[in-house]
């Protein structure tokens, strides 16, 4: 028999002669202390458990906690090797960027030195060929005074022949 309020307000109790059945409401009694003493056992397994499951629970909120904190950490990390490659690679085209100009420099520097090289060359060459003229030009007078001293010769030879002869 379950025992609710309801039934206890309206349990009646049969009348004797000097009151109530004693041993009938001693029955009753009883009924209802074993009843809040089943009621109270599972008020405390429930508390039991209860606290339990707050112990439980504690523990899954501080893992949470946990890992939203390890997650934080973890994108503060991320966010901050983010901006460590962006700043190095922002070196690194620096740099580059750097080294171009210098290369670009050289560059200039040497074709600059080319285009030099090549007007000295040119000087140079018109010079040489200057020269080369000039000593084509006096080798072709004394080759030119050569043959007319030899043909004079040849002529001198010849005449003398002719004197020899007769």
């Amino acid at each position: 028999m379950g025992i609710t309020p309801l039934v206890v307000k309206q349990k009646e109790f049969s009348t004797r002669f000097r009151g109530f059945d004693v041993q009938e409401v001693d029955y009753f009694l009883e009924e209802i202390s074993k009843e809040l003493e089943n009621l109270n056992q599972t008020i405390q397994n429930l508390t039991k458990d209860n606290h339990k499951l707050d112990l439980e629970n504690q523990g899954y909120r501080k893992r949470e906690d946990s890992m939203k904190n390890a997650m934080i950490q973890s994108q503060k990390v991320l966010d901050q090797m983010k901006d460590n490659a962006n700043k190095s690679s922002q070196v690194i085209i620096a740099n580059a960027e750097v080294e171009a100009e210098k290369i670009l420099n050289r560059a200039h520097k040497r074709l600059s030195q080319l285009h030099s090289d090549i007007v000295e060359l040119k000087r140079q060459r018109i010079q040489l060929e200057m020269q080369i003229g000039a000593v084509l030009e006096s080798h072709s007078k004394l080759l030119e005074m050569t043959k007319e001293e030899n043909k004079a010769a040849d002529e001198t030879d010849a005449t003398l022949k002719f004197i020899k002869q007769a």
